[in-house]
C-alpha cells in the first residue's frame, strides 16, 4: 500500500513534467552525426526538441544500467557459487545424518529399544 503511494507521489509528479516539457519544447532541431560536414550533413535526424532530449535520456538510462550490470557480473558469479556450495553441503549434511542415524539411533533420539535408562537432568535432582 505504501509502495503505491509514493510510486504515485513520485511518478505523478514526473509525468506531469515530462508532458509540460514535451508541450514547452515543440521546436524543431537538426541533430547531426556528421562532425566533418556542418553545411549538408551526410547524418541528420530532424526531429521535436523534446524527442531528442527524452531519447537522450532513455539511451542515457540503458546504458548506465548495461555498465552497472557488466559491473556487478563478479558478485553474481560469487553468489552463484556460493549457493552451489551451501546446496552440496546441505546434501552432504543430510548424507551423515542419514548415516549416524543408521549406525547410532539412540544418539540422535531416534532408540526404540528398551534398554536405554531414563536419567533426571542434574538441575531436577
Amino acid at each position: 500500500m505504501i509502495r503505491k503511494i509514493i510510486s504515485i507521489v513520485v511518478l505523478l509528479p514526473l509525468a506531469i513534467l515530462i508532458v509540460l516539457f514535451a508541450v514547452a519544447n515543440r521546436q524543431i532541431v537538426s541533430i547531426s552525426l556528421d562532425p566533418l560536414s556542418s553545411d549538408t550533413p551526410a547524418y541528420a535526424l530532424t526531429v521535436p526538441l523534446f524527442v531528442a532530449l527524452i531519447l537522450a535520456l532513455i539511451i542515457g538510462a540503458v546504458i548506465g544500467g548495461i555498465a552497472s550490470w557488466m559491473k556487478q557480473s563478479r558478485w553474481r558469479r560469487a553468489a552463484r557459487q556460493l549457493e552451489s556450495e551451501a546446496a552440496l553441503l546441505r546434501r552432504q549434511s543430510e548424507e551423515l545424518r542419514e548415516r549416524l542415524a543408521e549406525t547410532e539411533p539412540h544418539r540422535l533420539g531416534y532408540a526404540s529399544d528398551s534398554s536405554a535408562t531414563y536419567r533426571t537432568p542434574p538441575a531436577a535432582s
